[in-house]
């Protein structure tokens, strides 16, 4: 039976975080009644990743691991698990469940009404922000969003947080082509959507710093400005896929 939801988690050396991860996600999915498959990437990781999901799967059969080949950053590991997604929506997010997972029902609303992509956005007003990244990190990262929005983007307050959703039809037109390996891959998929014509949907959310983050505020910095400044060539080179009626109907199936 086709899953109606695909979570996606891209994971790197997160074997001490998962755990507690699964459990929320487990737990919350129960409690909602949705039919779910939860994909963990496990981006190369050299500490007990795989080991810990591999466990985990054998008494829930929902869970997945794909495993990578190596560390080939985030991008990549979100294009694996959204090609190996089967759900009729699929949602990414990240290990550290910095946006709560009840807030998917929000989510997902947008989608339900016709949307082809709904975002969590800590740059709408009416976002709750319960604990704050550090101020040279929130800084660069209003620096970073406006850079997008002046060279990539219009329109889009909040590209970076790690909780998006798209419909079925949306996540096979965009992922299988996606370029960007690192941490830029959530604006060069957001501008593959907007130029194929679908609607984006930014959506209030919590956000509750991890201070394990492993983002280094300078020099994953400037790899994504160099990323972002690389996306509508890299979009050019490779278009995003086309998809005929059959494929629409099998995607929405």
């Amino acid at each position: 039976m086709t899953p109606e939801i695909s979570i996606v988690i891209p994971a790197f050396n997160e074997a001490l975080r998962l755990p507690a991860t699964l459990d929320r996600i487990e737990a919350y999915l129960k409690r909602a009644g949705l039919t779910a498959e939860v994909i963990v990437v496990d981006d190369g990781s050299r500490d007990a990743t795989a080991e810990v999901v591999a466990q985990r799967a054998k008494r829930w059969p929902q869970l997945k691991l794909v495993v990578a080949e190596r560390n080939a950053g985030k991008g990549v590991a979100v294009r694996l698990g959204m090609v190996a997604a089967r759900g009729r929506y699929r949602v990414f997010s990240d290990a550290d469940l910095s946006v709560p997972i009840d807030d998917m029902e929000k989510l997902l609303r947008p989608l339900h009404t016709g949307a082809g992509v709904a975002i969590a956005s800590r740059g709408l007003r009416s976002s709750q922000v319960e604990l704050h990244q550090p101020w040279y990190r929130e800084t660069m990262g209003k620096i970073f969003n406006r850079l997008v929005r002046i060279f990539v983007l219009g329109g889009v307050h909040d590209t970076q947080c790690g909780f998006k959703a798209f419909t079925a039809e949306v996540a096979d037109r965009v992922f299988p082509v996606l370029q960007t390996r690192g941490f830029g891959f959530d604006v060069e998929v957001l501008y593959r959507a907007q130029h194929a014509g679908y609607q984006v949907v930014e959506v209030p959310t919590r956000w509750i710093n991890s201070p394990q983050s492993r983002v280094h505020p300078i020099r994953d910095s400037t790899a994504m400005f160099l990323e972002l400044l690389a996306i509508p060539g890299r979009v050019r080179k490779h278009p995003t896929k086309d998809i005929g009626l059959k494929d629409a109907n099998q995607a929405s199936a």
